[in-house]
Parts: C-alpha cells; sequence; structure tokens
C-alpha cells in the first residue's frame, strides 16, 4: 500500500466506495482517501508518517457501536482532532440494463442487509452477507449478471459503474454513523473557537461506588455527557474501561472541576482529544 503524498491523504477502512471514502470526501475534498483492509491499517498509516489523518467509524444510530474501535483508539498514539456525521443513504445497485424485476439475489455487508430487511422482504430478493457495502459492489460489477445486485454507497455505484435500480432502499430514514478523525499531533480549538467535545477513557478504582462518584462532579458543574460506555480489559473480566464524551473544553473551568474530580476516583485517565462540536449535534437537537 502506498500513499505518494503522506500530507495530503487520508485513510480510511474498507474498498473504494465505502461510507469512510464517503465522508473522507466530504470533510476533505482535496485529499487523497486512502483504502486500508483494516482499522488498524488505517491508523497504522497515520502513525507511520504515511498518511495525515484516519477517517474511523465509532458508532452507527441503528446498529449501535463499531466493534474494536474503543480498544484501538486508547493505544493508537493519535489524537481525535475532529468528528463527522455520515448520512448512510442506500441504494439498490446493478450492472448496466438491468432493472428491478430481473434481481434475484442482492450482495451487502450483515447490517445493511438488516437495515433493508422490509425491501429485500417485499420484493422476495434473496439476501447474501457480505464483509463490507462497497466490496459486494464491486464483486457486482465483475459478475456481470443482472440477477444480483449489491446494497451500497451511491458513491461506490459511479466508481464502479453500476446503475442505481432504486434509491433510498433503507427501511427507516435518518440512518447516521459517526466517524472520528484521527492525527498524529494535537490539534486544540480553544475555549472561544465554538462549541467543543471533549472525549477520554478511564478506569475507575476497585471500590462501592467508584463509578457513581466519579461520574458525580459531572452533574454538579452542569456537564452533558453524549456518550458513555464501558468495555472489558483484560481476561478477568474485572478491569473495566470506559470511553466518555462531554460537551465542552477542558480549559472551561466547570468542565476542568468535572474531569479533576473523576480523576481522583480513577485508577487511569487518557485524554484523547478535544475537537469542534459538529454541526449536526445542533441540528439534531433542534
Amino acid at each position: 500500500m502506498t500513499t505518494p503524498e503522506p500530507e495530503n491523504s487520508i485513510a480510511f477502512q474498507g474498498v473504494p466506495g465505502a461510507y469512510g471514502h464517503l465522508s473522507c470526501k466530504a470533510v476533505f475534498p482535496n485529499m487523497e482517501a486512502v483504502a486500508c483492509e483494516t482499522f488498524l491499517d488505517a491508523i497504522t498509516l497515520v502513525r507511520e508518517e504515511k498518511a495525515k489523518y484516519a477517517m474511523i467509524p465509532i458508532e452507527n444510530s441503528l446498529g449501535g457501536r463499531v466493534a474494536d474501535i474503543h480498544h484501538l483508539l486508547p493505544e493508537s498514539g493519535l489524537y481525535t482532532i475532529g468528528e463527522h456525521f455520515q448520512s448512510v443513504q442506500h441504494q439498490l445497485l446493478g450492472v448496466k440494463g438491468a432493472t428491478l424485476k430481473d434481481v434475484k439475489a442482492v450482495h451487502s455487508h450483515e447490517q445493511a442487509l438488516s437495515q433493508c430487511r422490509n425491501f429485500t422482504h417485499e420484493l422476495g430478493i434473496e439476501p447474501i452477507i457480505h464483509a463490507d457495502t462497497a466490496g459486494s459492489a464491486k464483486m457486482i460489477a465483475e459478475m456481470g449478471d443482472k440477477t444480483q445486485a449489491s446494497i451500497a454507497s451511491s458513491l461506490a455505484g459511479e466508481i464502479y459503474g453500476l446503475d442505481v435500480l432504486r434509491e433510498r432502499v433503507e427501511d427507516r430514514l435518518g440512518n447516521t454513523t459517526r466517524f472520528l478523525i484521527l492525527s498524529r499531533d494535537r490539534i486544540d480549538p480553544g475555549m472561544k473557537s465554538g462549541p467543543c467535545m471533549t472525549s477520554f477513557v478511564f478506569q475507575v478504582r476497585s471500590q462501592p461506588a467508584a463509578l457513581y462518584k466519579a461520574l458525580g462532579g459531572f452533574a454538579t458543574n452542569g456537564i452533558n455527557v453524549t456518550k458513555l460506555e464501558s468495555y472489558i480489559t483484560d481476561a478477568s473480566f474485572e478491569a473495566a474501561q470506559f470511553y466518555i464524551d462531554v460537551e465542552g473544553h477542558p480549559d472551561e473551568a466547570h468542565l476542568s472541576r468535572a474531569i479533576e474530580e473523576l480523576q481522583f476516583f480513577s485508577a487511569k485517565l487518557k485524554l484523547l482529544g478535544v475537537y469542534p462540536a459538529h454541526p449536526y449535534r445542533k441540528e439534531y437537537s433542534a
């Protein structure tokens, strides 16, 4: 895998046409998007200075959190410098000349198929699971079979020369994936730049009510916690680590006090990044 211009490239997991690729084009239209086989590969490119940023999904509004990401972020050596909310709009893609009546089977990622279950059931199309959405679109183009279709992004259709047989085939509108933008360098937007988000991981001390006490400072200081998730870090199943997103900048007095209280009751605490809050948050809350 080569990236001829590391400072003008951004890595994502998947093949060209994936929703990660779509996100890269939306946020950094002038940068070269580099496809990687795994999330770790994308992170490694940035860490080894072969790409400037990585676009990594962390959660989906329907599917929940993305597996493995919470384990990778603390050990990545990278900082979160931004977030992006990508609308997931599934298209039914077929080879040139195919029609909806021709399609007997549809290929895609398991989550995409589950999000389009009503559509496939209504038409009596057989769903076939693949590793990712764009990869299935690429396969359909290579097969050249009118009876086989893919559920993927419009970008995948453009890249692999497929026709859109039907737009927006997802069962529920509003399907959105949140991506984090990772960098080798910490970029602090500053308190006066506008609404900010702060992300970190922590482990509480092994004592009764430790989590309750650790989070108490956020309540007493009026801090909005937008995300809090736990995951096991060792084979004993006793060491739980928590990932947390909060609104605000750590230099603000109220958030600084809350973090200080969290640190007092925590065995470990690591800042992952301070970054501008995406406008989607305000639009959604409104």
